[in-house]
């Protein structure tokens, strides 16, 4: 049988993450690292405190309904890790979705692992766990690459081996964090993607960055919309010189209905007539205009 990029790709996240989990309990621990057989255990959920390492910021809260709803129905089935703490208390190291849509299903309880890890290891592991599930948002990595270099002083081909990406991708992940805070904002949004966001680095200040990212979600601009326009404003010389079309003079009676039209529904009509034969084309700046040009047309 044939092994696909993906599945290879997958096998060596996991193998990383199974990596991250040493078995052998710490002398000093007070509680003990697994259960018999390796089985999880049943842990108290207000017994396990969150973990200080969570690179995720924002949840789908549509999403963790969904979860709650499915553990309700069929429970956990994956167990969360977490770590024994010497007060008693667990640690959560990677699970933190299941836990929360854990209690929103009113679990008193959740299977959980027992795992001896330190600071390192937890982060290392979240980051891990995170990137094999739900996608992090690409600010989210960003910073917790930044954590890992910052706290623990990992370099990026390190930090590349520990999570399953190459080390051009942590270098990229890594470069946003240059990005003015209102763009990286937009970013953790998803009003940008993590192609607009690079394509943004190309620039020298703050200001044009920020200018260009409105321009970006005004008129919907794709990334390679957005290199070319970026050139444009680095490279004016380089630019590609359109020579601009003469225009037609608009007919009386067509600039008579354009006008009309502009009237009733409120919005920039443009008509291109050619003969009898053409085109109407109506503009919208935002979704609340298309919305009431539906209604208006749909006749609702």
């Amino acid at each position: 049988m044939t092994m696909t990029a993906t599945d290879q790709k997958r096998r060596a996240l996991g193998k990383g993450l199974d990596s991250l989990l040493p078995r052998v309990p710490a002398a000093s621990a007070p509680i003990a690292i697994e259960s018999e057989g390796g089985k999880p255990l049943e842990i108290p959920i207000d017994q396990i405190d969150r973990n200080p390492f969570q690179t995720r910021s924002q949840m789908n809260e549509e999403q963790l309904g969904e979860l709650a709803a499915s553990i309700t129905a069929n429970g956990v089935v994956q167990p969360v890790l977490v770590r024994p703490l010497a007060s008693g208390r667990y640690q959560l190291i990677a699970g933190e979705r299941r836990l929360r849509a854990s209690e929103l299903a009113g679990k008193k309880t959740i299977p959980g692992i027992l795992r001896q890890v330190s600071d390192e290891q937890a982060m290392e592991i979240t980051i891990v766990e995170n990137l094999q599930r739900t996608d992090l948002n690409p600010m989210e990595q960003a910073r917790a690459f930044e954590r890992l270099s910052r706290e623990f002083h990992m370099t990026q081909e390190r930090m590349a081996v520990r999570t399953g990406k190459d080390r051009a991708s942590v270098a990229n992940f890594l470069r946003l964090l240059r990005l003015p805070q209102s763009v990286q904002e937009r970013v953790e949004r998803g009003e940008l993607s993590f192609g607009h966001a690079r394509t943004l680095l190309a620039f020298e200040h703050a200001e044009e960055m920020e200018k260009t990212a409105q321009r970006i979600i005004r008129l919907s601009l794709s990334v390679r919309q957005t290199e070319a326009y970026v050139q444009e404003q680095i490279r004016p010389d380089k630019a590609v010189k359109k020579e601009p079309k003469p225009e037609t003079p608009l007919d009386p009676n067509v600039r008579a209905v354009q006008e009309r039209l502009q009237r009733a529904l409120g919005l920039r009509v443009h008509i291109e007539d050619h003969n009898g034969r053409g085109k109407v084309i109506i503009e919208y700046a935002q979704l609340e205009d298309f919305d009431g040009l539906l209604e208006t047309l749909a006749g609702e």
